[in-house]
């Protein structure tokens, strides 16, 4: 297919957000943006209109429509007259990925409602490794349990006034020899293992993002191991949890390990399915 001097557009479908990216036909990304609507048909004519119209991009100056996602079987015709072409999911994950890292080889997490796991290599088909019911949907369902919220953005403000020693058993609270050398104390023993009956909201909070985190991570890091790289990028919606920046740092540090949390890393399988048009 011929898209010279045309823009090529990326969207990703989910249950109620969809995604959007663009590429210039100079390669140049279009600043990708997202649009919460009640259904995902709704959810993506917004977004397509609203994306076209911040960027002054006419109809007929859109080549083509990469579309991926949960929700994008529920676009069964072309969209405003524009030819549709519909993507794997975990192929975009791992485009996406390589193009955001700057990496030639990864492995490639999405953290969506659940955790997907890929192994991206440029020039080669993208693997699916498997991945994880751990996710912002564990995030959400436990918060509404444990603390009566389930506003995502709530949660993550409480948690950043708790206290992890108040939930988490730590290698500290079990010994004090090291069971591996250069292992750190503060390395979790068991996740929820010491919670505390004086463990104030903020805390379980705290506890439960780092136990989401911490078990995407470490499955990310044994397939890391299996394929022989260090380089694990992180992408997804849950990748602008401020936590989670200090958490993958400290697996960096236990496992000798290069979790990267890439500037868009919210919008990388959206990213990679635009590729596939390019």
């Amino acid at each position: 297919m011929e898209y010279d001097n045309k823009n090529v557009i990326g969207i990703d479908v989910g249950g109620s957000t969809t995604k959007i990216v663009g590429f210039r036909p100079d390669g140049q990304l279009i600043e990708p943006m997202f649009v919460r609507a009640t259904d995902p048909v709704t959810s993506l004519y917004g977004a397509l209109g609203k994306f076209t119209n911040m960027n002054s991009i006419e109809l007929d100056a859109i080549s083509h429509i990469m579309v991926t996602g949960v929700g994008s079987t529920y676009i069964t015709k072309p969209l405003y007259g524009i030819e549709c072409t519909h993507l794997q999911e975990f192929s975009c994950v791992g485009r996406g990925g390589l193009y955001l890292s700057g990496l030639s080889e990864a492995i490639v997490v999405s953290m969506g409602t659940g955790s997907a796991i890929v192994h991206a290599v440029a020039g080669k088909e993208m693997v699916y490794l498997g991945g994880t019911g751990m996710g912002g949907g564990t995030l959400t369902g436990l918060s509404k349990l444990l603390l009566g919220m389930d506003n995502v953005t709530h949660v993550v403000e409480l948690a950043s006034k708790g206290d992890i020693s108040k939930i988490d058993l730590r290698i500290k609270d079990i010994t004090n020899k090291d069971i591996l050398p250069g292992m750190p104390d503060f390395m979790t023993a068991a996740n929820f293992g010491k919670i505390s009956d004086l463990a104030a909201k903020a805390d379980i909070a705290l506890g439960i993002i780092n136990m989401v985190f911490e078990t995407v991570g470490m499955l990310a890091i044994f397939a890391a191991r299996t394929h022989g790289t260090r380089d694990i990028v992180l992408t997804g919606n849950l990748t602008n949890i401020p936590q989670a920046a200090q958490i993958f740092q400290n697996l960096n540090t236990m496992f000798n390990v290069n979790f990267i949390i890439p500037t868009n890393s919210q919008f990388g399988p959206v990213i990679g399915a635009a590729l596939c048009g390019m």
